[in-house]
């Protein structure tokens, strides 16, 4: 066995559970089914639990999401968590009924842009207060707070995510607040390990929540997923994790199974950290899914990309495949192409620009009519 000293992380209560200090390594995964289907929100939760799930996440995006989520609450003891997507004016609505709140800072222009971020951060606190819960600062690649992407190079990303965790932090410290974790997620693994270890040095105080976001389909988010764990825990690093692997509803358990498997693997000694994640290969990231999926025909469509684009495995081309209108637009930015999808369409980008909403039927064609382009493009700048 592996002894690893972790970081002297403050201990931070989610229901039944404790993370921080010396406590286990929390595993946590998030429901994919519409919140407003309660029979199959409550089955997934079950499943998850039945896999060893330590904390579950359910979105709210709407009052009838925040109804649905009171009643799910009566139907489970799990420790639940709840992703307040885009309306942070919901927090009052679903509090009572959960564990711990989750809140993106860039998600907080959404609503209300008038009213300072602060205000709604302290509405949130308030809310937790009352109704016992804990907090999750999460910032996310694909939707940082606009304010602190302008102040910096375009191609500097994890400065702006790390100011943005940072200040949150400053501020509910302020508040006298000080039951929260920060979540600082990329698709790149690389880039987790960077963005963690350097709040990690600035703030070793603070439980964090480990993940790499839109790792993909298996085995690809697996690896992706384990080389990012594997530094940052050997590094002390880490106090719960999530693994998001695009997999249909009933898979889902193979996200706590994974994340087990790596704890254990990583504790056992059985590491390949000194691998380096080979991005000059084709690189295809695609969302977990979640409830604000408009389409579980998404599932299906990235496990079609992935087959459809093996022939390029060999060139340095990202695709990103996003389930939702939420985070979908924002995280296909920088990707070589992007595909988000909604109900009947799939919104087919390259780069920034769209280039038209396809059918899921039809979209594979002009997938690889441009992915072709940009192949053919490059071979000849470097003829």
């Amino acid at each position: 066995m592996v002894e690893i000293k972790r970081n002297p992380t403050r201990i931070v209560k989610i229901g039944s559970l404790a993370i921080g200090g010396h406590h286990p390594i929390a595993v946590q995964s998030m429901t994919a089914t519409r919140t407003t289907d309660i029979d199959e929100t409550v089955k997934l939760v079950k499943l998850l639990e039945d896999a060893g799930a330590d904390v579950v996440r359910i979105a709210v995006d709407s009052r009838k999401d925040a109804e649905a989520l009171a009643e799910i609450r009566r139907q489970t003891i799990a420790n639940l968590s709840v992703d307040l997507q885009e309306n942070y004016r919901l927090v009052k609505d679903v509090a009572p009924h959960v564990d711990k709140i989750r809140y993106n800072p860039g998600h907080l222009y959404h609503h209300e842009r008038e009213k300072p971020w602060q205000d709604k951060v302290r509405w949130i606190v308030e809310q937790a207060l009352e109704h016992d819960c804990a907090i999750r600062i999460g910032v996310n690649c694909g939707s940082v707070d606009p304010d602190k992407k302008s102040k910096y190079d375009p191609h500097d990303t994890l400065t702006p995510m790390l100011e943005s965790a940072l200040e949150h932090c400053e501020f509910l410290d302020s508040l006298g607040f000080s039951r929260y974790c920060v979540s600082l997620k990329d698709s790149d693994p690389k880039k987790v390990v960077d963005v963690n270890r350097r709040f990690a040095e600035q703030r070793p105080d603070v439980p964090l929540h480990l993940g790499v976001t839109e790792a993909g389909l298996p085995p690809d988010g697996i690896i992706k997923t384990r080389v990012a764990f594997e530094q940052l825990i050997g590094y002390g690093i880490g106090d719960t994790i999530r693994v998001s692997l695009t997999v249909p509803n009933r898979e889902k358990g193979l996200e706590i199974e994974t994340g087990r498997q790596i704890l254990g693997d990583i504790k056992a000694g059985r590491v390949r950290s000194v691998v380096d994640f080979n991005t000059n290969t084709l690189n295809i990231i695609s969302c977990p899914s979640c409830s604000r999926v408009e389409n579980e025909a998404f599932v299906e469509l990235a496990q079609r990309v992935k087959e459809m684009t093996r022939y390029a495995a060999e060139h340095a081309v990202t695709i990103a495949v996003m389930g939702c209108r939420v985070n979908g637009p924002g995280e296909t930015d920088d990707a070589d192409l992007g595909l988000w999808c909604g109900p009947n369409f799939v919104n087919l980008k390259k780069g920034t620009a769209a280039l038209g909403a396809f059918s899921y039927d039809e979209v594979l064609d002009r997938l690889k009519c441009e992915l072709d382009a940009i192949i053919a493009n490059r071979t000849q700048v470097t003829a």
